[in-house]
């Protein structure tokens, strides 16, 4: 075991696939599978499961990912030492967020981290709910911003906003501003699994039901046929409100029952001692404010 073999198994457990993780680290794919074979064989452990499509850490997986990643950082310390770089004291905060809310919070964010904490380095991952929460739980991120999380999770949970969902549809469907809760059974929808079940369960107790065409969970995807038409989503009016969304575009208040979501700031119970992690919670809970203010969240523009 080197330093070159752990860094080609942190860069197989980031990209999720050796596929992309070869791409990455520009390396032949049949090299980086025997490398990932011999470690294994060395650590006398799997560290990934193989799924049909890309990798999942192992339990012994996450639990070695952990450990490569400090020696990493320790031997890069030590490499800056060496060259006189001793000022280099960057802290990494790694924050989880959804698809949905990525572009929406992330550009900000990133831009108020750079100007006001240069001694932070502030990472971002991609995925939906459960497998942020299952992340956050492994220690392979230090926060995330999830939706509905509910209970039973070994994380600290801190409610940010409550965001309205829209029914969203092309043009061409003749939809108005408003819709009622008893359309929704007539009108052909695209939707991601968590959307579905979040809305679901909010119509259960009213006896209403969905029309779900395709269950589709990639939200770009689901946006650009929306656009295209004529198809329709239930999403959160965030999803929509961003510039260069398509004019052929009609967002629409659902009427008689309130449904939303709640965006939660969810962060580790054991947050390894960085101390950056309170101050970019802070900063995220302004970026909130700020986006509130501006409308992003609500059907409602900014004043």
């Amino acid at each position: 075991m080197n330093l070159k073999t752990l860094r080609y198994f942190v860069a197989i457990a980031d990209a999720g696939s050796l596929t992309a993780a070869a791409a990455a680290i520009s390396i032949a794919q049949p090299a980086l599978t025997r490398q990932l074979r011999e470690l294994e064989a060395d650590l006398g452990v799997a560290l990934f499961h193989r799924m049909p499509r890309g990798v999942r850490l192992t339990q012994a997986g996450v639990t070695f990912y952990e450990s490569a990643q400090r020696i990493l950082g320790e031997a890069q310390r030590v490499r800056q030492r060496l060259a006189g770089k001793t000022g280099d004291t960057k802290t990494t905060v790694v924050l989880g967020v959804s698809p949905t809310l990525a572009r929406v919070l992330l550009p900000g964010l990133f831009e108020h981290c750079l100007r006001t904490l240069p001694e932070v380095e502030l990472r971002s991952r991609e995925a939906f709910t459960p497998e942020l929460l299952d992340w956050l739980e492994r220690g392979m991120i230090d926060m995330a911003v999830v939706t509905n999380p509910g209970v039973g999770r070994s994380v600290s949970l801190q409610p940010l906003i409550g965001e309205p969902f829209a029914l969203v549809t092309h043009a061409s469907m003749g939809m108005g501003p408003l819709v009622s809760v008893a359309q929704l059974a007539r009108i052909p929808l695209l939707m991601t699994s968590l959307h579905r079940d979040l809305v679901e369960r909010q119509l259960l107790p009213l006896g209403k039901t969905l029309n779900v065409q395709a269950v589709l969970d990639s939200v770009d995807t689901i946006r650009a046929l929306v656009q295209k038409g004529p198809w329709a989503t239930i999403m959160p009016v965030s999803v929509y409100k961003e510039a260069g969304t398509s004019s052929e575009v009609v967002m629409s208040q659902i009427t008689g029952i309130q449904l939303n979501r709640l965006l939660v700031l969810a962060t580790r119970l054991e947050p390894e001692g960085k101390l950056a992690i309170p101050v970019v919670q802070e900063m995220i809970e302004a970026e909130f404010s700020r986006l509130m203010r501006e409308g992003v969240f609500t059907f409602t523009a900014a004043a």
